[in-house]
């Protein structure tokens, strides 16, 4: 098994190293009933990222560990019948104040989010849930986070609102204290001919108006007059955010995912993956997801945790 220096991308390294100066993170681990998911669980758990609690089928699960070679001793495990009863269980440990983050195996994500947003059983709050994927760029000096690439399909104004709130409370676990927001479209100019860039400049206006607090947002912006400060030059773009932005939210599913993946396949960056919104973290990975990119979103959700652990406080 990989351990914390193994982690080869420089930012996620620090984010390791910061999480692992925090209390570990209960964590009720949905469904992890393949090699890779389960070893990435009990890894997290050594590294003391989290207490791992596994919600699965147990003869399932410990016919895989045997398999596999992984060492359950030590972990605690919740039977459950199947994918969706792992789902439900996992958020009934939540309910019951047993865990406080919740991580995928390897059931499908509309499994475990049709738990999560159960109107009587789930975790809902007043917030839109959405999902960041925080990104170690090679070559670029900080991560970005990119905003939503796996939830909200074509979001709302008022859901684009909660989105970007969401990434700004990740952006302060992660401890950027005054995140840069560029709102994405295809251009920097408003124009009624691409929707997009009207409630990029809407936004904007809710932040100046107080309704989007912590963050400094620009837009509609164009990717590279976001975070090419020359890009930004040519356009004559003056603003902190512009050739600057560490949080990119995109129009809509699509763009994101694209732009996760060609970030991920051509730049060779790693994402970690984190949910919020919901009454507790959600390390949301893919099954395809390295150990890395688990390891790394586990650390994010032991962050944010940590970061909700001070509010609460103070």
């Amino acid at each position: 098994m990989a351990d914390a220096t193994q982690l080869r991308h420089e930012k996620y390294q620090l984010v390791l190293a910061m999480a692992q100066r925090q209390p570990s993170v209960r964590t009720a681990v949905v469904h992890p009933c393949d090699a890779l998911s389960l070893s990435a669980a009990v890894e997290a758990h050594r590294l003391g990222l989290i207490v791992a609690i596994l919600v699965a089928p147990e003869p399932r699960l410990r016919a895989l560990a045997a398999k596999s070679g992984i060492d359950l001793t030590g972990l605690a495990i919740v039977a459950s019948e199947h994918s969706h009863d792992s789902a439900a269980k996992a958020v009934a440990q939540v309910r019951a104040g047993n865990a406080e983050a919740l991580m995928k195996g390897s059931l499908h994500t509309d499994e475990l989010m049709g738990a999560v947003v159960a109107r009587d059983s789930g975790l809902r709050t007043e917030r839109r849930i959405s999902h960041s994927f925080i990104m170690d760029v090679p070559g670029h000096a900080a991560p970005l986070i990119v905003t939503d690439a796996a939830i909200n399909i074509v979001p709302t104004l008022a859901e684009k609102a909660d989105i970007v709130r969401n990434a700004i409370d990740v952006a302060h676990a992660i401890g950027l204290d005054l995140p840069l927001v560029a709102i994405l479209s295809a251009t920097e100019e408003v124009t009624a001919a691409i929707p997009s860039t009207i409630e990029a400049a809407a936004l904007c206006k809710m932040a100046d108006r107080g309704q989007i607090v912590g963050g400094i947002l620009d837009g509609p912006l164009a990717l590279d007059n976001a975070i090419d400060p020359g890009a930004a030059a040519i356009k004559h773009l003056a603003s902190p955010v512009a050739g600057h932005a560490n949080v990119l939210v995109v129009p809509n599913l699509e763009a994101g995912n694209m732009l996760a993946k060609s970030l991920s396949f051509l730049a060779g960056a790693e994402s970690a993956g984190i949910v919020m919104g919901a009454r507790v973290p959600i390390i949301l990975t893919s099954r395809a997801d390295s150990l890395v990119t688990r390891l790394a979103s586990c650390a994010v959700a032991v962050l944010v945790a940590a970061w909700r652990r001070r509010l609460t406080a103070g």
